[in-house]
């Protein structure tokens, strides 16, 4: 006779809101310099560092975690200009989230490099793609963003990517079945974006249309998507 094994439910009881502690970060190969960029702050190469990777691969999770043990403020690269500079550098270390070409006051970027080494602060710089690709019109500054020391996070491979996919499921408080993150890995696209976008559709759907997140769900939204 033969015997059906019911799929192991993995229950969450977790916040919406994404969790950025470094206890809820996952580790792996692709983000390993990363975690160890941040946990090995104060003795960096550097006082101002890059962190580079593509949209959803940790950058803002790491930047939260480092802010956190250096008491450090956080600003957007795009709001930032030369006025505010001072007041963003208070605390003698800043987190300048995603600097972006041609989306930021170059004169600004400058004045707070500057600033930085004069007054010996610790700044992070996150970013998608390193600014040795940007134009920059200041050549000066273009100089000192091409002389950052970069550490990059990487492609997930299969085991972080299956727990990242279980994680945006649980900051959602998702019940999800094992075999809905064995579909989903064997489907979408091997990037954090795409594992968050995913998960995305499949809560918001799921919602929407009033049943549980199944295989036969995510099936049925990736292939009409």
């Amino acid at each position: 006779m033969a015997v059906r094994v019911q799929p192991r439910q993995l229950a969450f009881a977790l916040p919406h809101a994404e969790s950025l502690t470094r206890d809820n970060f996952l580790e792996g190969p692709a983000n390993a310099a990363g975690l160890t960029l941040v946990e090995s702050w104060p003795d960096w190469p550097n006082r101002v560092m890059l962190l580079t990777g593509p949209e959803g691969s940790g950058k803002s999770h790491l930047a939260a975690i480092w802010a956190e043990q250096a008491g450090a403020r956080s600003t957007s690269a795009h709001i930032l200009t030369a006025a505010a500079v001072p007041g963003a550098l208070a605390t003698g270390a800043l987190v300048v989230e995603d600097l972006k070409p041609a989306e930021f006051d170059e004169r600004a970027m400058f004045h707070l490099l500057n600033l930085a080494r004069e007054d010996e602060a610790y700044v992070l710089i996150t970013a998608r793609v390193p600014p040795s690709a940007f134009e920059v019109e200041l050549r000066d500054l273009r100089s000192r963003l091409r002389a950052l020391p970069a550490v990059t996070l990487l492609a997930p491979d299969d085991l972080l990517f299956r727990g990242l996919i279980v994680k945006f499921c649980a900051d959602r408080q998702l019940s999800i079945d094992e075999t809905v993150v064995s579909y989903l890995t064997t489907r979408i696209e091997r990037s954090y974006a795409a594992a968050r976008q995913a998960v995305d559709l499949l809560d918001r759907e799921a919602l929407r249309l009033g049943r549980p997140v199944t295989r036969a769900l995510a099936a049925e939204l990736l292939r009409h998507g």
